[in-house]
């Protein structure tokens, strides 16, 4: 960190003139926007927005994870000014990141929240931009989904997850973190042949074909080999990256909804997040962190680094440089 700058700089959220490289605020003050990007809802020359949907009126066990955008954004402070580990390269230095702030809508009319989610990401793509969204319950991944769908056709998605979301539901009407998976296959937005859910460890009826490598398998072959057979499934497709907090051991991200022992610890995700470097990223999103369930704040810096690793991800083929 460079101690000089931080002694001046604040609020770079709003003042600082270039969306590229990092910022040298003090870690406790100042506007907290993801990685201290810039605030701005002008997308012109930007390659990735970061967007934050707080929504959680489609949770099964219990709410909060409408605050999760907020507390992403304030753990994301402690990581702002260095570049990510191991990568071998600066990725806000390579791309242009921008934060656009939250989602608008009604919370009082839930049934009209999932076209208007589409069309907020519609319009980030139309604009020439990745999007990566900082959740929100899960159920927000559908309408992102659809609009991704409409933009490169069915896509690969790699889900980490605790469950699969895919229990059956064929009402167009309802809204739940537990089904938008099977909607996703059912609407054809999503190829299950070349996707894979990671951390899965939830019984599930029906697998609709999807490609599954369940929390012990990780546990056993380790995160080399499970990133191996991620990229073997996903190939060179277009890439949407949707990861559920709860992917991760409750003992590693205590604040979230529905969570289930037996999940990967914090290393295995970095590790493999790491190694599938190279995978056609188009987008993904970090959901279901629920800050109130967890005083330490460990589960929002979990999700800060997630979110920083999907930015490295969509960064990698994107860079100037290949790195040594």
């Amino acid at each position: 960190m460079a101690l000089a700058d931080a002694a001046h700089e604040v609020d770079g959220a709003f003042t600082r003139p270039d969306p590229r490289g990092y910022a040298f605020e003090n870690t406790f003050a100042g506007a907290t926007s993801f990685l201290r990007r810039r605030y701005t809802k002008d997308l012109a020359g930007v390659d990735l927005a970061v967007t934050g949907i707080a929504f959680d009126q489609a949770v099964t066990n219990r709410p909060g994870a409408r605050f999760g955008p907020r507390a992403i954004r304030e753990a994301s402070a402690l990581q702002a000014c260095d570049r990510p580990f191991g990568w071998g390269f600066d990725p806000l230095e390579e791309i242009s990141v921008v934060d656009t702030g939250d989602l608008a809508f009604d919370y009082a009319k839930v049934a009209d929240f999932p076209d208007r989610l589409t069309g907020h990401i519609r319009s980030i793509l139309a604009a020439g931009a990745g999007t990566l969204t900082l959740g929100g319950d899960h159920s927000i991944t559908l309408p992102i989904l659809r609009a991704h769908a409409e933009h490169a056709g069915p896509l690969s998605v790699i889900q980490f997850d605790a469950h699969s979301d895919l229990w059956a539901d064929d009402d167009p009407t309802r809204i739940d973190h537990g089904t938008f998976m099977y909607k996703a296959v059912k609407e054809g937005l999503v190829d299950p042949a070349r996707s894979v859910q990671v951390g899965i460890r939830t019984d599930t009826p029906d697998w609709l074909g999807m490609n599954v490598i369940d929390a012990r398998q990780v546990h056993e072959n380790g995160p080399a080999a499970t990133a191996a057979r991620i990229r073997t499934i996903v190939g060179p497709h277009p890439t949407y990256l949707t990861f559920d907090i709860d992917a991760l051991d409750p003992a590693f991200a205590p604040g979230t909804g529905t969570p289930v022992w037996g999940g990967l610890a914090s290393w295995q995700a970095a590790a493999i997040l790491r190694d599938i470097a190279g995978i056609t990223l188009v987008g993904g999103d970090v959901v279901e962190v629920a800050p109130a369930y967890d005083t330490t704040g460990a589960t929002a810096i979990a999700a800060a680094h997630v979110a920083q690793e999907l930015i490295c991800l969509f960064a990698w083929k994107r860079r100037k440089e290949c790195p040594a």
